[in-house]
């Protein structure tokens, strides 16, 4: 076999043992706590990372909301 197809069989191969390895797992546990969750949460984690960099923190937003509230509570009075 041409060894460019050799690796490329390979490669595929593990991909799909490690993605079947990872569904049997987690398919055992269900909702309940197990070992893959601080994986979880470390890819959670980077994802908020990457969009609180790109995007900008959405900090701002959250702070801005209840100050807008209590004005329009103080208006209503």
């Amino acid at each position: 076999m041409d060894p460019m197809k050799d690796k490329l069989v390979r490669r595929t191969a593990m991909v799909a043992s490690v993605t079947a390895a990872y569904f049997l797992l987690t398919a055992d546990y269900g909702a309940q706590p197990n070992a893959l969750d601080p994986i979880k949460k470390a890819i959670l984690s980077a994802e908020q990372s990457a969009k609180n960099f790109l995007f900008g923190s959405s900090d701002k937003h959250k702070e801005e909301k209840p100050k807008n509230e209590t004005a329009a509570t103080n208006q209503q009075k």
